[in-house]
């Protein structure tokens, strides 16, 4: 027994390679067939190392093995001696240790002449030996994969089909429940079907490309072709060219992946299905899915849900039903009656028909004419597609796409009873408030020169006896304590935003209010601080107030220092402050607000990290890099901010970010360049080496910080608690591991893995090693920060960083957000 196996692992790993398969050569456990060129071998391999043997073709030399193609997915083999035979009527025959045939290519031939061999494309091919004829070859029965030259088919006439079908599990190579096929519609579409439903669908082929697939460039493009025939017949090939390692897999989860290999290893070029847009009909029948963040589903003009009740609940599959019926008499009164409606960057619904290549005017009328048609599109590399039963599978993609023009009402597109009733209602109203306005414009007319005194006397009582002088903030508004109590019904938990180490943020909107039991002071105040947000109040649109809690760890100091110095600044990457309010032992700002709030609140929810993709990471990057720059270079102060970290980093409606919180940020004095404390403020785990121990901060400490911030970004994990116990590994030597190992692509969050450029990531992995270099002088400046992240500049290697190991905080709420020096103890920083 024991040297049985012995001899099967000498047979497993110990390989000898074919040039063919012959009746009188069988191909056994442990030999191979490697095609001329050695870029592909078939041979016998076990998945998962599993006692079951099956027969495959996969790249050679290539670990981890990816197996392109396998023979007996149903039937493997589980004894040592199998063997891949040609037998006496030239068939490819895989029989068992008893000599039962197990698989087989189900034909025989005239000759029994012939041989196996392995083409350069990875195609395994039955020939005639005698008139060099190939009798049978894979290509022509795939697996999950197309590897170049390799198609998929389908043949009405004779109901011929080539396609892809998913392994059942990653261990096992069994049919799944995916299929990938080309329909032979006119134009042709790709579908990927779960069964008997479709699952995902292209859209139609327009000459180069995939409508559903608008995004793609032409790498994406060229490697396939399409063509059809007057008889329907269609082939879609995968036509990459002098790139022999690529493929495209149907996985076993449903997804269509085209991967290739290059220097430093398998590289995602395209994957779809990538959003919930992509699933087949999400939103039901005249249901659009817009690809937004997060996607969303709505109905087309003229159309209303279904079932109203599960549409707000989020179940959208019921779709929509047009408002108003349809009236045509098919001819030219028809146009009297009904109207079209474009709608742009659409991916064309299913159920389409070919009814010419005439141009658009054409296709136009042709549709207009034929009452049965109720939306058409004339498609550039197609023609002229109408559709004559319900929209199915219509997605709305921000750029790109094609215009689809949807037949509806007349009186849909305007003069319908309920416009009318809707616009009376906004004459009514709008008369109601030209004469409120009216009326309250007289009031402030009789007090309007008291408002600056108002104004001057509050500051006078308040910010002033703080040694603030006026020129100190320059333009900036201050409010007496009873305007701001009105605005946020007098801090109520209803307007509460959130909560902080410096207390608290409410919102204000919307307000009702009765101005007769309001003091003609305090309405002065009140009108001010409407006029102040240019009527954002009155819009019904959100400000925020930070109001400072008494036991706030920012002190008056930090008050008057963030007052003062965001007051003087302007940048779209910085958080515009609108007013103030000092008063007793209130401190009030009012702040633009960010409707969005800070982004840890996005990048450290397993939930909502999956709304900002890679892409999206990158852009926030590229703005927070912005703002300091504009801090440290570009404003008329040179500021430091020192606590540059994720709850610091505001994002507004279109996820833009804005630098905030300015309480412990330093002025430098003309032409300095760093400067010492002797309190050290901050972060830990953001702050810099020289100034957690030494207290000297420049530019350079917030590159540090810049650096952790950007880390974080990318690995989805806070670094105050990300720590592999095993190792004791903290996220910088993650980091820096994950850089060295493989360029940095591993360490990129998993949740947005599929939509990342790998050499980009890759990039900024290494910045923000840059970034948190021991040595300031190491550390790129700002202005190099920026061009890093913006250009394709070769980037200096970076040195291994000092590994800071401390405990989990949990940063925007612990105490010990703001340390001093004192406090800085060897059980909280350690270098090693």
């Amino acid at each position: 027994m024991t040297r049985f196996a012995c001899f099967l692992l000498f047979t497993l790993f110990l390989s000898f390679s074919y040039a063919s398969i012959t009746k009188e050569s069988p191909l056994s456990i442990g030999q191979t067939l490697s095609s001329s060129n050695n870029v592909y071998e078939l041979g016998f391999f076990s998945p998962n190392n599993s006692q079951n043997m099956y027969v495959g073709i996969w790249f050679k030399g290539i670990i981890p093995r990816v197996v392109v193609w396998v023979a007996n997915r149903e039937n493997p083999v589980n004894d040592s001696t199998a063997n891949l035979a040609i037998s006496s009527s030239g068939s490819l025959l895989l029989f068992n240790g008893k000599h039962d045939v197990v698989w087989s290519i189900e034909e025989t031939f005239a000759s029994n002449w012939s041989r196996a061999e392995l083409s350069d494309s990875g195609n395994l091919l039955v020939i005639d030996q005698v008139s060099g004829r190939t009798l049978w070859q894979s290509f022509e029965h795939l697996g999950d994969t197309m590897l170049p030259y390799s198609s998929l088919m389908s043949n009405p006439a004779t109901g011929e089909k080539q396609v892809l079908t998913s392994w059942k599990s990653y261990t096992d190579p069994s049919p799944g429940e995916f299929v990938g096929l080309i329909t032979p519609q006119v134009p042709s579409q790709a579908f990927i079907m779960r069964g008997s439903k479709p699952y995902w669908r292209s859209g139609p082929w327009a000459k180069t490309k995939f409508t559903g697939l608008p995004l793609t460039d032409d790498s994406y493009r060229h490697p396939f072709s399409l063509q059809q025939d007057t008889n329907g017949s269609v082939y879609f090939s995968h036509i990459k060219r002098n790139f022999n390692r690529s493929f495209l897999v149907l996985t076993s989860e449903g997804s269509l992946k085209m991967t290739q290999h290059d220097a430093k290893g398998w590289v995602s070029k395209l994957e779809i299905p990538a959003n919930s847009c992509d699933f087949y009909g999400v939103c039901g029948p005249f249901g659009l899915c817009v690809m937004s963040i997060p996607p969303k589903c709505k109905c087309f003009k003229g159309f209303v849900p279904q079932y109203s009740e599960e549409w707000r609940r989020g179940n959208w599959t019921g779709g929509c039903v047009r408002r108003t019926e349809l009236h045509c008499q098919g001819n030219s009164t028809g146009k009297h009656v009904n109207v079209f409606h474009p709608v742009a960057n659409i991916k064309p619904p299913d159920f389409y028909k070919f009814v010419s290549s005439e141009g658009a005017e054409e296709c136009y009328q042709i549709c207009l004419h034929n009452c049965s048609c109720l939306a058409f599109a004339y498609i550039h590399g197609i023609g002229c597609l109408m559709w004559n039963q319900e929209l199915m599978d219509v997605v709305q993609f921000s750029a790109g796409g094609e215009l689809l023009s949807i037949r509806l009402a007349r009186s849909e597109m305007g003069g319908n009873k309920r416009k009318k009733i809707i616009t009376a209602s906004i004459v009514s109203l709008s008369l109601f408030v030209i004469m409120a306005s009216a009326a309250i414009g007289f009031w402030r007319y009789r007090v309007k020169h008291n408002v600056s005194a108002i104004i001057s006397r509050v500051a006078s009582q308040g910010a002033w006896k703080n040694d603030l002088t006026p020129q100190d903030v320059p333009g900036l508004q201050f409010f007496e304590l009873k305007t701001i109590e009105i605005a946020t019904n007098n801090f109520s938990l209803l307007n509460k935003l959130g909560q902080g180490g410096f207390g608290s943020v409410y919102k204000v909107r919307e307000f009702l209010f009765s101005l007769l039991f309001l003091s003609q002071e305090t309405y002065c105040d009140f009108i001010t601080f409407c006029n102040m947000s240019q009527g954002k109040l009155q819009d019904g649109e959100e400000i925020a107030v930070k109001r400072l809690s008494s036991s706030s760890r920012q002190g008056k100091k930090e008050f008057m220092n963030e007052l003062v110095l965001i007051s003087k600044l302007q940048h779209r990457n910085l958080v515009r402050i609108l007013g103030c309010c000092v008063e007793g032992e209130e401190r009030l700002l009012i702040y633009e607000f960010m409707v969005n709030k800070s982004l840890d609140t996005f990048i450290f929810d397993s939930r909502k990290k999956l709304e900002i993709d890679w892409p999206k990471r990158f852009s926030i990057i590229q703005g927070i890099a912005r703002g300091l720059l504009y801090l440290h270079r570009d404003s008329r102060l040179r500021v430091i901010h020192r606590d540059v970290k994720l709850s610091n980093i505001l994002l507004n409606k279109s996820m833009n970010p804005k630098i905030s919180d300015f309480g412990l940020a330093r002025m430098y004095q003309g032409t300095q360049h760093q400067d010492n404390t002797s309190r050290v403020v901050g972060t830990i785990g953001y702050m810099a080496p020289e100034y957690a121990w030494t207290g000297v901060f420049s530019e350079k400490s917030d590159t540090y910080s810049f650096g952790v911030l950007l880390l974080e970004i990318i690995s989805g994990e806070k670094i105050s608690r990300f720590s592999d116990v095993e190792e004791c590994k903290g996220l910088l030597s993650y980091a820096w591991e994950s850089w060295c190992g493989n360029g940095g692509v591993e360490f990129l969050d998993k949740a947005v893995a599929d939509s990342c450029h790998p050499s980009e990531v890759g990039r900024c992995v290494q910045i923000g090693l840059l970034c948190v270099q021991h040595q300031p002088v190491d550390r790129p400046n700002t202005l190099e920060l920026l061009s890093m992240l913006t250009t394709t500049t070769d980037l200096p290697p970076p040195k291994q960083p000092t590994f800071v190991v401390h405990s989990p905080i949990d940063d925007g709420s612990s105490a010990n957000d703001l340390i001093t020096v004192n406090e800085v103890t060897q059980s909280v920083v350690l270098g090693r």
